[in-house]
């Protein structure tokens, strides 16, 4: 029986990966997390679940149970402090994989983000220039990765934008940052309908983070085989590409406002609603602005491993999130491709 360890088990995606291989798989799972109470889509008294209750920093807490892991599913890592987010994201990864038996552990899906890889899946040399604390020791931590010891057996995946739970809080699962924002989004669509942007996005719902792991996590691991890459495969989860600009308009439709006649957002424009509007724009902000296109080829959703996506569309994610629909109303059942 594989023994699975999750890291950041309490969170949004760490509770969608851990059920999906509670109802998928016979794995024995080790869940990570900090408090318990926390742990609300999956039971803690299941047969199959054992937890370690911790800081990913109190990682020698856990020598004996990291040493029988045979996969690890790290999702955990820390923002907002500088200090804290370079021990997590970096110091508490390396002292985790030093800690694995090589012989006995097959697999580490190592969580990462998008915003480092440039559209080849390339590491961004920006990130480290102007990243953010977050940014910044992601795209370290990649670096030292690609070249570890245990690299053939690491598949560091790279979440494009997370949607996750219900904005109402009544999902089982934590709502995701971005499926919190809707509502707040709601409230500018008023400005945002006169407006016309040239830049484009992935995006994929937490259900499908959890079946791409899941999938990867319960097959035989391969050797990467992704072209251009080394030992350490690098994987973009998210659905096909969307322009703001439709996703301004599937976002009026559903919340039935009228959208006008655009006005292009030309740079100086951009640069104008940054000091009128309540907007606060550093560095890595500025460059993102810039950069305009974060699109990545290829980009992953559970269909490339013989999955289904639960929310392919961002009519779907709508639909998930709950957000209210006072646009023309709709079957779900069409949106979702299922009549």
């Amino acid at each position: 029986m594989s023994r699975i360890l999750v890291t950041g088990a309490s969170g949004c995606v760490g509770q969608c990966v851990s059920r999906w291989l509670l109802e998928n798989s016979d794995a024995e799972l080790l869940l990570w997390l900090r408090d318990p109470a926390k742990l609300t889509a999956i039971s803690a008294d299941h047969p199959r679940v054992r937890l370690l209750v911790g800081d990913l920093r109190e990682t020698d807490r856990f020598i004996a149970d990291l040493a029988t892991v045979t996969r690890v599913i790290h999702t955990a890592t820390a923002w907002g402090d500088p200090e804290r987010a370079h021990q997590v994201n970096v110091v508490a990864v390396k002292r985790m994989l030093q800690l694995l038996n090589p012989s006995v552990v097959e697999q580490i899906i190592y969580f990462s983000t998008a915003s480092i890889l440039d559209r080849d899946l390339r590491p961004l040399p920006e990130a480290m220039a102007y990243g953010t604390e977050y940014i910044q020791t992601k795209a370290r931590c990649l670096k030292d990765l690609e070249q570890h010891p245990l690299a053939s057996k690491i598949i560091a995946v790279f979440p494009t934008l997370v949607f996750g739970g219900r904005v109402d809080g009544t999902s089982p699962f934590p709502t995701s940052y971005l499926t919190e924002g809707l509502s707040e989004a709601s409230r500018w669509l008023w400005l945002a309908r006169w407006l016309r942007a040239d830049a484009s996005f992935h995006f994929i719902h937490a259900e499908d983070i959890a079946r791409i792991c899941g999938l990867l996590a319960t097959r035989p691991h391969e050797p990467n085989r992704e072209p251009g890459q080394g030992a350490l495969r690098r994987i973009v989860m998210g659905q096909a590409k969307i322009t703001v600009d439709e996703a301004v308009a599937t976002l009026c439709r559903w919340r039935g406002v009228g959208r006008t006649p655009g006005i292009p957002l030309w740079p100086w424009l951009i640069e104008a609603l940054i000091r009128v509007l309540p907007i606060e724009v550093n560095a890595w902000d500025r460059f993102s602005i810039r950069q305009r296109h974060f699109i990545h080829e290829p980009v992953t959703a559970p269909e490339r491993f013989g999955g289904t996506s639960h929310a392919p569309t961002l009519e779907t994610v709508l639909i998930d999130s709950g957000l209210p629909n006072r646009g023309t109303p709709r079957s779900s059942r069409t949106v979702l491709g299922t009549t």
